[in-house]
């Protein structure tokens, strides 16, 4: 079962990291990977709660950064340890098709950014008003970030998919934990 679920694993990597190659998601994924690219988006969301939550938005951040916190350190210092899988632009049997200038010393799985990126999408969806489309848009927005990561070639589709379970999870928990001190947005009109 766990060779069935390497091959693919692999395959799928292969799918999306060379199959998959052109030029234009050449220039696009690298730059969804890159957190600069959001600022905007984190400066327009950090805006919205603002108007929503008042000086709640600085518990409502403390609670952003817990999360961000906990999904990076969780991922990057204990699982990716533990775990010691090469990524596949280090590894010369998978022949991955590096698209970024640096493969990255550390391990593979979990993939960091997906937590991260789930993380804190699974956070912001407790508190963003549910009858809109934010919610579908904050796990598209992740969604992008985690799948470029497979294309740029320094995750395999199984560390992305971990990383966006363990990512969610904690982000779904530091918000049920802070939604008694920051009400919903929702429940602001």
């Amino acid at each position: 079962m766990i060779e069935l679920l390497r091959q693919i694993d692999h395959r799928l990597f292969h799918f999306m990291n060379t199959d998959m190659a052109n030029p234009v998601l050449d220039v696009v994924c690298p730059v969804l990977r890159n957190k600069l690219t959001w600022l905007p988006l984190y400066l327009l969301i950090a805006f919205l709660f603002y108007r929503r939550v008042g000086h709640k938005i600085i518990l409502l951040g403390i609670l952003a950064a817990i999360t961000i916190l906990l999904s990076d350190q969780i991922s990057s210092s204990l699982i990716k340890p533990f775990i010691h899988r090469a990524r596949p632009c280090n590894n010369p049997a998978i022949h991955a098709r590096l698209v970024i200038e640096y493969c990255g010393a550390g391990y593979s799985f979990v993939s960091s950014h997906a937590a991260n990126h789930f993380g804190i999408a699974a956070f912001l969806s407790v508190f963003v008003n549910r009858k809109g489309i934010c919610v579908p848009l904050l796990f598209v927005w992740a969604f992008l970030v985690s799948v470029s990561q497979i294309y740029v070639g320094v995750h395999f589709p199984i560390d992305v998919t971990a990383g966006a379970l363990l990512g969610t999870a904690i982000g779904f928990s530091v918000a049920l934990f802070g939604r008694k001190y920051v009400a919903p947005a929702s429940a602001k009109n």
